[in-house]
């Protein structure tokens, strides 16, 4: 195999980027078709429930009777099980394709293996492992999703050059650390989640809707802690634009004061706040099929995640604001790189 071929495997990757917002629960997918050193067709995966990437990459080849004499390059191994679209290890096969370069074997345990398999039992040639640590990477909410059940955690907050991240206060317009450009990349970061949560006081001090306002895409569902069902109805949350699901002792409506009744869009889910509750939330948002979740809440809840290990990242934007006192940020001890984005400073942080 050709150094040179990875340069077909990068352009995989770049298209499968594409589907960000769109592929969940499915990973993302790019993929190329290359006959005698030229690109003659590209895909990746648009949407869950639409073509996967090797079906749109064929169907985009101009002369089908060039793929009889190409190699294909996929992000991630062809499935082969039918589930909302066809096999793509048959279409494969089908076309005749005679040669598949992989980048990483597929976590999910209805496919892993058995594409692969199927076609070099049809006589394909096929490489596995082409860029599989950017292949896997790629995919990675996909892949902690299905290993560890649970979904990939990422935690994001903005903090000032002294390390707090609000004044301490009771009500009140809380303090902006964030400008409206990096305020815009946090809501393409919620685009890219599948879920998003706070907690009680952050939801009762700050009144946020959680959305998607300043980049494209859906919003996520919106996940809050309110133990004793104190959070009135009338605030952003509540407002019926996004399916919410409160984490609460108290689920049941009947047992509680009429003043209280349940918003439209909300559905209350109980935790025995007796015990640790990160481990029913996950366990919740497991079956609900949730793969990713973006913890936006106070230090507190950021601060309980970072000691109980379960995160994979954090966003943490650096302001050159000094408010004196107020609010600690949460605590990471170590953190891996640092990026400049519209002059603001990030640290990129990930989980060893």
């Amino acid at each position: 195999m050709c150094m040179n071929e990875e340069k077909y495997m990068y352009r995989a990757l770049q298209l499968a980027r594409n589907g960000l917002c769109n592929t969940p629960p499915n990973p993302m997918v790019g993929a190329v078709i290359v006959h005698e050193g030229k690109i003659i067709g590209e895909g990746y995966h648009v949407r869950c429930g639409e073509g996967h990437a090797e079906v749109n990459a064929i169907r985009s080849v101009g002369d089908e009777s060039l793929l009889r004499r190409s190699t294909l390059y996929v992000t991630l191994e062809p499935c082969s099980h039918h589930g909302k679209t066809p096999p793509c290890a048959d279409l494969i096969i089908a076309k005749q394709i005679p040669r598949i370069v992989v980048g990483c074997q597929d976590p999910f345990p209805e496919v892993s293996g058995r594409g692969i398999r199927m076609l070099r039992e049809a006589g394909r040639e096929v490489t596995v492992g082409m860029l599989e640590s950017e292949c896997r990477h790629l995919i990675r909410r996909f892949i902690t999703f299905h290993t560890q059940r649970r979904p990939y955690i990422t935690l994001k907050w903005a903090e000032s050059a002294d390390r707090f991240i609000d004044v301490c206060r009771t009500g009140g317009t809380p303090v902006i650390l964030s400008t409206p450009q990096t305020s815009m990349l946090v809501h393409k970061m919620r685009a890219a989640h599948s879920a998003i949560l706070v907690g009680t006081r952050t939801t009762l001090l700050d009144n946020p809707s959680l959305t998607v306002r300043r980049w494209h895409g859906r919003s996520p569902v919106r996940l809050v802690l309110d133990r004793t069902r104190s959070l009135p109805a009338d605030l952003h949350l509540f407002d019926g634009s996004v399916p919410t699901l409160v984490f609460t002792e108290q689920p049941t409506p009947a047992s509680l004061p009429l003043h209280l009744p349940t918003p439209t869009g909300v559905e209350y889910i109980p935790l025995d706040y007796s015990r640790d509750i990160l481990p029913q939330l996950m366990q919740v948002l497991y079956q609900r099929k949730l793969q990713s979740l973006l913890v936006e809440g106070g230090s507190t809840l950021l601060q309980s995640f970072i000691d109980a290990g379960l995160w994979d990242e954090a966003v943490i934007e650096e302001s050159p604001m000094r408010l004196q006192s107020g609010v600690p940020a949460p605590v990471i001890k170590g953190y891996t790189t640092l990026e400049t984005r519209f002059g603001r400073i990030f640290r990129l942080v990930t989980a060893i």
